[in-house]
């Protein structure tokens, strides 16, 4: 797997061969607006629609998609008996792979076939880059499905091979190291962490921008770097990961 057949797979398939990833998008933003409706976790969603957030962040599009994000992610988190559609065995990772898409698609007046396409790209590129990744990882797995969010959110802003290649470098170059420390309610934070740089990302793609081999670990060839993302996660956090359990277990709590 490479990421050009990611990408061609979702551009090109016919159309009822992947129409299903529909069911995604109806079941996360179920979630989203059941949410809503209660209080959940650390209510991030609701903070971010609230007066204070609304003075600072605005009521925009791209609030809307933090919102509705971290809304499904606060009430899972906190054990509310609402499903979600996974992404590679996380509920968290499907939710930050659909909702920042469906909701960009619906804001932006995109067709049904555009929607269904940039779904595919972003779960797909998800699961490409989780798979080198391993299933359980000290990297927060919202780097990964936001990477995939990203990719969708350009290629729904008009842009093509090239400019959702550089939204994954960008990605990478920003996000990468992210630790997971744990499913619980803080995780809808780093959620809107991820969704508000797969945003930030595929603007800067769209504007030519994109991190350069010459910095940090980004290879000039997308997929090598995907494989150093993975590699970072995969073995040179190893120690990371104990270190963090060991922190976990051994806190002097009053």
């Amino acid at each position: 797997l490479s990421f050009d057949l990611v990408y061609d797979f979702a551009i090109h398939t016919p159309l009822d061969e992947i129409r299903f990833i529909l069911d995604t998008a109806r079941l996360n933003k179920k979630a989203a607006e059941e949410s809503v409706k209660g209080q959940f976790g650390h209510a991030v969603s609701k903070t971010i629609s609230g007066p204070i957030g609304k003075k600072y962040l605005g009521d925009s599009s791209y609030t809307h998609m933090l919102r509705l994000t971290a809304a499904a992610c606060d009430a899972r988190m906190d054990g509310a008996m609402i499903p979600v559609m996974s992404n590679s065995g996380s509920g968290n990772q499907g939710i930050a792979a659909t909702l920042p898409v469906v909701v960009f698609a619906e804001e932006n007046h995109k067709t049904e076939e555009e929607l269904i396409r940039a779904l595919v790209l972003s779960h797909l590129t998800a699961i490409y880059i989780k798979q080198n990744l391993g299933r359980l990882s000290a990297l927060c797995g919202c780097v990964v499905a936001a990477t995939g969010s990203s990719c969708g959110i350009t290629y729904l802003m008009g842009g093509e091979y090239k400019q959702v290649a550089y939204a994954v470098q960008n990605m990478i170059a920003n996000l990468t190291g992210m630790i997971c420390d744990g499913a619980k309610p803080s995780c809808a934070l780093k959620l809107t962490s991820g969704v508000s740089t797969a945003v930030f990302s595929a603007i800067l793609a769209m504007e030519g921008k994109c991190v350069t081999s010459v910095e940090g670990i980004i290879e000039d060839n997308v997929d090598f770097s995907i494989r150093n993302l993975t590699k970072i996660g995969s073995e040179g956090m190893n120690e990371t990961d104990k270190l963090v359990l060991d922190i976990m277990t051994h806190k002097h709590c009053d």
